[in-house]
C-alpha cells in the first residue's frame, strides 16, 4: 500500500466504486431474469394502487392494465439494462486509463456518469417521485419498497459527486 500515491489510490477507489455499482446492477438484472414473476408482480401491485388505502381523491391515477403493467415493467427492466452496462463500460475506461494522464482519466468517467445518471433517474425519479408520490406506494404495507430507493439513492448520489470531482493530477 505504500506504493500508491493518494492520486492513484483515489483514482482505485473510483474504479472499484463503479466495480461495486456494476455488481448490484447484474444482480439486479439476474433478479429481472430469473425471477420475472415476483418483480411484474410488484409493479403490477404499484401500479394498480391495490395494497394502498381507499383514497377516492387520487384513485383515478391506478393504472390496472396487465399489458401496460408488462410494459412499463420491460421500461424499468430495458432502463436497469442500460445503466448496468453503462457502469460496466465505464468500469472498464476507469481501469483502462487508471495510470493514464489526470484529462485522460477525467475523460474516461463519462460512461460511468452517464450509467450512474441512469440509475438515479430509475430509483429517485421512478421509484421515489412517481411510485411514492403519484401511486402513493409508501401506504402499501406489502410492496412498499421506499425505504430500500432511497438507500441506494444515498448510495449513487455521493458517488456520483465523488466519481464526477476531478482530484486526480
Amino acid at each position: 500500500m505504500n506504493h500508491l500515491t493518494t492520486d492513484q489510490l483515489i483514482r482505485y477507489s473510483k474504479a472499484l466504486l463503479m466495480a461495486a455499482f456494476s455488481f448490484f446492477g447484474l444482480l439486479v438484472m439476474i433478479s429481472n431474469f430469473t425471477d420475472y414473476p415476483s418483480n411484474y408482480e410488484y409493479v403490477g401491485h404499484i401500479l394498480s394502487m391495490d395494497t394502498t388505502r381507499e383514497n377516492a381523491n387520487i384513485s383515478y391515477r391506478a393504472i390496472t392494465s396487465p399489458m401496460l403493467h408488462h410494459r412499463i415493467y420491460w421500461i424499468i427492466i430495458t432502463l436497469e439494462v442500460m445503466y448496468t452496462v453503462y457502469c460496466l463500460m465505464g468500469t472498464y475506461q476507469l481501469f483502462k486509463y487508471i495510470n493514464a494522464p489526470a484529462d485522460d482519466f477525467h475523460e474516461a468517467k463519462k460512461l460511468s456518469i452517464v450509467g450512474l445518471l441512469i440509475a438515479l433517474f430509475i430509483y429517485y425519479i421512478c421509484l421515489q417521485s412517481i411510485a411514492v408520490e403519484w401511486f402513493d406506494m409508501d401506504e402499501s404495507q406489502t410492496w412498499n419498497i421506499k425505504d430500500w430507493a432511497r438507500h441506494i439513492v444515498d448510495f449513487i448520489l455521493p458517488s456520483l459527486i465523488f466519481l464526477a470531482l476531478r482530484t486526480e493530477r
